[in-house]
């Protein structure tokens, strides 16, 4: 006779059997029998135990981001839940791929309010790819295959199952389980002869590359097609890394603050290329890079999902497919010799090179040199993770992403995703260095997963720019409502007292000369290190300080 399993067992078989290996989590009581059943495979499964739920599903999304597989968070029911949502909202956006498992009230229970009872269907309804509650537990097979099966197909992104924990302590037979087997997409022949067609046409030609799926033999696929046909090529808002940026034909970044010759050669290309971005907000400069619906552009969308092409902008011509045999088509194509787009590449990259030359900054700390320091000396295998704020602009402008995999940002701008991610690279890539650049405020929303970093031993380094404020919303107050500053100054600890009491190192850095020295020693510290770099509040964005700004603001219309 066959040995009877809990639902909880049966389920955590599940994630094993898809290739499983870490998951984030802050315990509760609504699923105490998964955490029992992990506890018979921690040599197999590694938990990471987390401070908050924000932290735990942020540290998932960037897991899955890093890994391409979903990353997997496990949290309780009512107030984890609702924490958990912005590391699902992220996902979303960001096209990852995640699950998250959220124990639930027992099924007697349910529909009474019952102590921290939410509907989960409702309240993840517009958050995620699907969500569900397993009421039966010889069903978890199918709802778990059905989970990876929806976050890895098509346009990827987050699911979300509710576990009833009656349901979890059920005994269940076991059975034969296998990974879940998304489909792989090849673009039709007929489509590939148009974009060929439209490249012997084009004048102004121009790549867009940006958006989920990529591997790392489709970027090389996608750079090989670059180059034999002599194309310039931006990578959409935080997608930096698609794109070797010290490589001639690379022209910048498509985001937030864009170099407005860049925008420019858009908005006059003849011929855009978009190759796995959504072309939402922050990658049409709000909608401004191509008229909507209808783009002057010559615009061909390339996606993993069909229903994106269309969903703004009406393409001249849309392709769907899986971006690794996208970009393989791609590479096969005749290649077009039009001696102008050489020259056009030419240009362009100049263009770039002056935009991403970093200036002085005002202060005890110019960032400027911080940031030339950084592309000269940081190891080309490391992993740069952010969240929201205007350390941001600096990072995003000025450092030069060379390797695939080495940029993890939150396309849905979320504050306090830097150190979760940071932490969560490491998980998945402990070989290689990883660093965090967060501001005050960012770092503020989800400081405590320090605990986590010392918890688990998870060596990183975190870059905290410390100006006292909400630098974005102060940039934007000062430009609207200049000197009436209400609600955006910060009274903020010892940053770097702070990560001592965690036993992690932590050092102030007041000066220019003592950034590289400072950096050079958490290199090689063997532990997290926090760097609190003191920033004048003056040098709130590369292209004018705060004073520039209100005054900028004060002059007459």
């Amino acid at each position: 006779m066959t040995e009877r399993m809990t639902a909880a067992r049966s389920l955590v078989e599940c994630l094993l059997v898809n290739g499983v290996r870490h998951a984030f989590c802050v315990p509760g009581e609504s699923y105490l029998s998964v955490l029992d059943a992990l506890y018979d495979v921690r040599d197999r499964l590694d938990l990471i135990t987390c401070r908050q739920e924000g932290g735990a599903a942020n540290m998932a999304e960037a897991y899955g981001k890093l890994s391409g597989q979903p990353g997997i968070c496990f949290v309780t029911r009512g107030p984890g839940a609702t924490n958990a949502s912005i590391g699902v909202h992220t996902a979303f956006q960001d096209s990852t791929p995640m699950i998250l498992f959220i124990g639930q009230v027992a099924r007697d229970q349910a529909d009474r309010e019952a102590f921290q009872e939410v509907d989960y269907t409702q309240m993840f309804g517009p958050l995620c790819k699907w969500v569900a509650e397993i009421r039966d537990a010889r069903r978890i097979p199918e709802y778990v295959n059905r989970a990876f099966h929806t976050a890895l197909s098509g346009r990827p992104g987050p699911v979300v199952l509710a576990l009833p924990e009656d349901m979890l302590v059920e005994p269940v037979n076991p059975q034969e389980l296998r990974p879940a087997c998304p489909p792989r997409i090849a673009p039709a022949a007929e489509s590939l002869a148009e974009v060929q067609k439209a490249l012997i046409q084009a004048e102004r030609p121009l790549l867009l590359l940006g958006g989920s799926g990529w591997t790392a033999e489709a970027v090389t696929n996608i750079r090989i097609f670059a180059e034999n046909n002599h194309l310039p090529v931006a990578c959409a808002f935080r997608c930096q890394d698609l794109f070797d940026n010290t490589h001639p034909h690379y022209i910048g970044d498509v985001g937030i603050g864009i170099n407005p010759k860049l925008a420019r050669r858009i908005r006059e290309a003849d011929l855009v290329l978009s190759i796995g971005p959504r072309l939402g907000e922050m990658t049409s400069s709000g909608y401004t890079l191509f008229d909507v619906p209808f783009p002057k552009q010559k615009l061909i969308m390339m996606h993993t999902a069909p229903e994106e092409s269309g969903h703004v902008y009406c393409p001249y011509l849309s392709l769907s497919g899986s971006l690794p045999e996208l970009a393989r088509a791609l590479r096969d194509l005749p290649s077009v010799d039009n001696p102008l787009w050489r020259e056009e590449v030419q240009a362009a990259r100049r263009d770039y090179d002056h935009w991403s030359t970093p200036p002085a900054s005002p202060g005890g700390v110019d960032l400027g040199q911080v940031y030339q320091y950084l592309n000269a000396e940081m190891p080309r295998d490391a992993i740069l993770t952010n969240g929201a704020g205007n350390f941001s602009i600096w990072l995003h402008r000025f450092f030069r992403y060379s390797r695939f995999k080495s940029q993890l940002a939150p396309t849905s701008g979320a504050m306090g995703y830097g150190l979760p991610a940071a932490l969560a690279a490491k998980v998945a890539a402990p070989d290689r260095p990883v660093v965090c650049f967060t501001g005050d405020g960012d770092f503020m929303m989800t400081g405590q997963e320090l605990a986590t970093a010392a918890h688990h031993d998870l060596p990183v380094i975190i870059l905290l720019f410390n100006n006292g404020m909400y630098g974005t919303i102060r940039m934007h107050q000062e430009r609207s409502y200049p000197a009436r500053v209400i609600g955006t100054d910060l009274s903020n600890p010892d940053f770097a007292a702070l990560a001592r009491a965690y036993g992690l190192n932590g050092v102030v850095v007041e000066k220019t000369e003592d950034f590289a020295p400072a950096f050079e020693a958490a290199l090689t510290a063997g532990k997290t290190t926090l760097l609190e770099v003191r920033v004048d509040p003056q040098a709130l964005t590369p292209a004018a300080t705060l004073e520039e700004i209100r005054r900028q603001a004060r002059q007459p219309k």
